[in-house]
């Protein structure tokens, strides 16, 4: 009989969390011929009563366990913490809104028996406002162009990956973990499941712009040296434009009169204000790159844990 662990990542989550574990203990009386599992919680110190919630879980159910960060380190975090702690045969990744629903699991968990290695939820019609549909299209474009995800592969917060998978991800131990990244070097065995996708119980989304922005440049700085191609590429562009109008310009001068030679200034200030901004924007770019190598050599953890429930340390 194989395990399924569940992790979940709880933030502002107090009142939606209980009905979340409901629904996934439900399901899993109903799949007990077929899986054993258990539940870890991940609270990504949150401000509100969410650890309290998880630490009553936790006492009144022994599959239920509960870590609880110092600090809030990101939801990419709190995934990577629960799969350390986890030891099951199949992984679950879901939300602690009740937006991607546990009574479905079968369907990941049925495609993950016809031989793939991670399955990812599809949503038809997403019920995120339209500040996180937006972020998810770009988190998408930015996928496709930086880490090569397959064109036709969707990736969400809900998906089921095999332990093996899991086993390389968790080897990753430098600061600024992107799991999407992981799973797409890890493996090529990826596909899509439908899944209905729920409006939110209660609140809004933890997720604004800044960390958004954050998220984009964990993937592609910690996965990808594209975006340094691409600013290696535009310069050596910028190079050859500045080397053919030099040219243009002496040749010019050499045929027409000093008299008839328009010195364009406003051309002038806008070449050098475009060449400028993309010089300290590729500096920029190249600083984020050696930043984040320095912050990893001085072994700046992924995640620090305060408190933990019915977890074996």
């Amino acid at each position: 009989m194989e395990k399924i662990s569940f992790i979940i990542p709880c933030y502002r989550s107090e009142k939606t969390l209980p009905v979340v574990i409901d629904e996934v203990c439900t399901t899993m009386e109903k799949l007990s011929s077929r899986y054993d599992y258990d539940i870890i919680l991940v609270n990504d110190a949150s401000p509100d009563g969410t650890a309290d919630v998880i630490k009553g879980l936790c006492e009144k159910n022994e599959r239920i366990s509960g870590i609880s960060f110092a600090k809030n380190f990101g939801q990419h975090a709190a995934l990577m913490a629960g799969f350390r702690y986890s030891d099951g045969d199949i992984c679950v990744a879901l939300d602690d809104d009740g937006q991607t629903p546990a009574d479905q699991v079968e369907r990941l968990l049925d495609k993950l028996d016809e031989g793939v290695d991670v399955v990812y939820a599809k949503y038809d019609h997403k019920k995120h406002s339209g500040f996180r549909n937006f972020g998810s299209k770009v988190n998408e474009c930015m996928l496709r162009v930086m880490l090569n995800k397959p064109k036709e592969l969707y990736v969400s917060s809900y998906f089921a990956v095999r332990r093996f998978v899991v086993d390389e991800m968790i080897r990753y131990e430098n600061s600024y973990p992107y799991v999407i990244g992981l799973v797409l070097r890890s493996t090529g065995k990826i596909a899509n499941v439908n899944i209905d996708h729920r409006a939110r119980m209660e609140g809004s989304s933890g997720y604004n712009l800044i960390k958004l922005l954050g998220l984009w440049f964990n993937g592609f700085t910690a996965f990808s040296v594209k975006p340094l191609r691409i600013a290696t590429f535009i310069g050596a562009f910028s190079a050859a434009i500045g080397f053919l109008y030099g040219v243009f310009v002496i040749v010019r001068r050499l045929i027409m009169p000093v008299d008839q030679v328009v010195i364009g200034f406003a051309a002038m200030m806008s070449a050098i204000v475009f060449f400028g901004g993309m010089i300290l924007l590729t500096l920029g770019l190249i600083g984020e790159y050696i930043g984040r190598m320095y912050i990893s050599m001085n072994n700046s953890p992924q995640y620090v844990i305060r408190d933990s429930w019915n977890i074996d340390k």
